[in-house]
């Protein structure tokens, strides 16, 4: 009918108003002044990834296949994104490329390696959009174990930082440390929902 709200947020407004009657407050603007002034420190990402239990390779550019092939066991079967460059995946795997894969051939593999679109100093978090490099959200949660090649370049210092490098309506992945969570005691347990390994591989 005319006149009646046209989204499913205004429907809810709309109850709340009618529910608080003359009361209800006017909304109003949320600030989005927030600081975006942070030093990028690459140790403190370093620190933050270590803490949250990810293992953190430094090495040059030039030696991302090497440190791939120590990190995975030879013939290992390992989930690629279509746009992963080919120069970072070590003869000794067994490349798995995706293409549209079903979710079981994803979680028998042993690894995943994707590149990123971000990381963060200051929370230790790395983050995936989706991109061919990246891939879909699905390759970083099923396989046990996630290799993530990370550029110093793509490192900023907080999280508005990162926001304002990222596009919303992309399938944002945001990543601290292998997936883990933990009951009312606090017992932690790694892999619920996601790898239980992850190895951050970190370029100059």
């Amino acid at each position: 009918m005319v006149g009646e709200p046209v989204t499913a947020r205004e429907t809810v407004l709309a109850r709340l108003r009618a529910a608080l009657g003359p009361a209800a407050p006017a909304l109003t603007e949320v600030p989005r002044d927030y600081r975006r002034d942070g030093v990028v420190d690459i140790e403190r990402l370093v620190d933050r990834l270590t803490d949250y239990r990810a293992q953190v390779h430094r090495v040059a550019a030039t030696a991302v296949a090497d440190t791939i092939a120590g990190i995975l066991p030879a013939a290992a079967i390992v989930v690629v994104p279509p746009g992963l460059p080919s120069a970072w995946l070590p003869s000794t795997v067994t490349v798995l490329p995706d293409d549209d894969l079903d979710n079981a051939r994803i979680a028998a593999a042993a690894a995943v390696v994707t590149a990123a679109a971000v990381a963060i100093a200051d929370t230790g978090t790395v983050v995936l959009d989706g991109s061919p490099d990246q891939g879909r959200r699905v390759l970083s949660l099923l396989p046990d174990r996630h290799v993530c090649v990370v550029r110093t370049a793509q490192v900023v210092a907080d999280v508005p930082q990162a926001l304002a490098r990222l596009t919303p309506h992309r399938p944002l992945t945001w990543i601290s440390g292998p997936s883990a969570t933990s009951d009312i005691e606090l017992d932690r347990v790694e892999g619920v929902h996601g790898p239980r390994t992850l190895h951050v591989i970190l370029l100059p």
